[in-house]
C-alpha cells in the first residue's frame, strides 16, 4: 500500500499538521508492506527520501509557509508517485491537485480538515467572508471520498454545513518525548523562581485565535507567586513582570523539557480544532487551565484541568487559583494517564490505517489487510 500526503501546511514553524504527518510516516514506515510519500512546498524542486518538494511562493509574514499557485505541477507530481490513496491536508491548491490526481489514477482521496477556515477568516473579516468560505468548503470537501476531522466539534461543524462523509480522526502525542521524566529543575532556576513559585506555560505561535492578550491579562491579575513562560515565534515583548518570553520557534525537545518543568498550562485559545499542545502538556504530567471552547471542551476531561469562560481574564485567574487550591500534581498525573489511554500515536495510526484500507478496498472491490 502506497499512501501520499500533500499539503502546504509543512514548515519549520508549523504545528499540528507537521507533527501529524511526521508521526504517520514514522509509524507507517515500520511496516514493510507500507510505503509513504510526502509532497510539500519548498524553495526548489527536490527529493529527500520519501519527502518531495515543489517550488512555491514564500508568504510574507507567513512564518516560513509557502503557497502553491498552480494546480498542474502538483497534480502531475502526485500522478508520477502513483499512490493507492492520497490525503490532502489543506483546503487550497494542493487539495484540488489531489482530487485531480485521484480522478486520473482512480484512487480514493481523503481531505483532512485541520483548521476551520471560514471561522478563522470570519473572525478577521466578518460574516460575509465567513459565509462565502463556508460555500467554498462545502464545494471542495463534498468531492472527497472521506473527510477527516480532528475532533467531534470539528466534525459537527462540517455536518452543520451539510457534509456527510465525515470521520473523527484525532491526532496523537509522542508519549516518550512528552513525559514527566523530562522535568529539569534548572529551568526554574534560570527563571529565578523559588520552590514556592507556580510556573505556568503556553507554547505556540502568536496569532489572533490564541488570545495571548487574555493570558497576559490573567498573569497581571494573578501576580506573585505565579510566573508564566510564553514560548513561540512572534510573541509580544511588552509583558507583565511575571511573564518570561521566548520569542522564537522552539524545538520539540526544548518544548518537552519546558512543559514537564512547569506546574500547569494556561491556554486561552477559542478556535482549537484538536488542541495538540494541551495534550502534549497533559502527557508531560501537568494539568491545563483552558477556555471552555472548541476541542478543548472534549479533550481536557474533568480531573485533568479546569475549563473557564472564554476571553475572561478574571475567570481564568480564578480557575488557576482553584486548581492550585487543590492537588495540581494529582491532576497532572491523571492527565498523563488520560493521554496514554486515548492519544497514543500507535493506536491513533492503527485506526487511521484501517480506514484507509476500507477506502481502498471499496475502490478495488477486494479485501487486503495490512499492519
Amino acid at each position: 500500500m502506497h499512501i501520499a500526503d500533500v499539503t502546504m501546511f509543512h514548515a519549520p514553524a508549523s504545528g499540528g499538521v507537521r507533527t501529524y504527518l511526521q508521526a504517520k510516516h514514522r509509524i507507517f514506515n515500520r511496516d514493510a508492506d507500507l510505503r509513504t510519500s510526502l509532497l510539500v512546498p519548498g524553495a526548489e524542486h527536490d527529493s529527500l527520501g520519501d519527502h518531495h518538494y515543489l517550488p512555491a511562493m514564500k508568504l510574507p509574514l507567513g512564518q516560513s509557509y509557502r503557497f502553491p499557485l498552480r494546480t498542474r505541477p502538483w497534480r502531475d507530481a502526485l500522478v508520477d508517485l502513483a499512490p493507492d490513496l492520497i490525503e490532502a491536508g489543506d483546503p487550497y491548491v494542493t487539495a484540488w491537485a489531489a482530487l485531480n490526481a485521484g480522478r486520473h489514477l482512480g484512487v480514493p482521496v481523503v481531505g483532512f480538515y485541520h483548521s476551520d477556515l471560514p471561522r478563522l477568516m470570519g473572525d478577521r473579516f466578518g460574516n460575509t467572508v465567513r459565509r462565502r468560505l463556508e460555500r467554498y468548503v462545502v464545494n471542495l470537501y463534498s468531492r472527497f471520498d472521506s473527510v477527516l476531522a480532528p475532533s467531534q466539534s470539528m466534525a459537527d461543524r462540517l455536518y452543520s454545513l451539510g457534509l456527510e462523509r465525515v470521520r473523527v480522526q484525532p491526532l496523537g502525542v509522542d508519549l516518550d518525548t512528552f513525559h514527566p521524566c523530562k522535568r529539569h529543575p534548572e529551568l526554574r532556576q534560570r527563571l529565578g523562581l523559588d520552590d514556592h513559585s507556580r510556573l505556568l506555560i503556553f507554547v505556540g505561535r502568536y496569532s489572533r485565535e490564541k488570545n495571548i492578550d487574555v493570558l497576559l491579562a490573567t498573569m497581571e491579575r494573578l501576580g506573585s507567586p505565579y510566573h508564566m513562560l510564553l514560548m513561540g515565534p512572534g510573541m509580544p515583548q511588552k509583558v507583565p513582570s511575571n511573564v518570561t518570553v521566548v520569542d522564537r520557534c522552539v524545538g520539540t525537545h526544548e518544548v518537552a523539557r519546558a512543559l514537564a518543568s512547569s506546574d500547569a498550562m494556561l491556554h486561552a485559545g477559542t478556535r482549537e480544532t484538536f488542541g495538540l499542545v494541551a495534550q502534549e502538556a497533559m502527557a508531560s504530567g501537568i494539568p491545563v487551565i483552558g477556555a471552555r471552547a472548541g476541542a478543548l471542551i472534549e479533550n481536557i476531561p474533568l480531573g485533568a484541568g479546569i475549563l473557564c469562560t472564554p476571553l475572561d481574564p478574571r475567570a481564568m485567574a480564578d480557575a488557576t487559583e482553584a486548581l492550585f487550591a487543590n492537588d495540581a500534581a494529582a491532576s497532572g498525573r491523571y492527565a498523563r494517564r488520560y493521554v496514554e489511554r486515548h492519544f497514543d500515536w500507535d493506536n491513533v495510526m492503527s485506526k487511521l490505517l484501517n480506514h484507509y484500507e476500507e477506502l481502498i478496498d471499496i475502490g478495488h472491490g477486494t479485501r487486503r489487510r495490512y499492519g
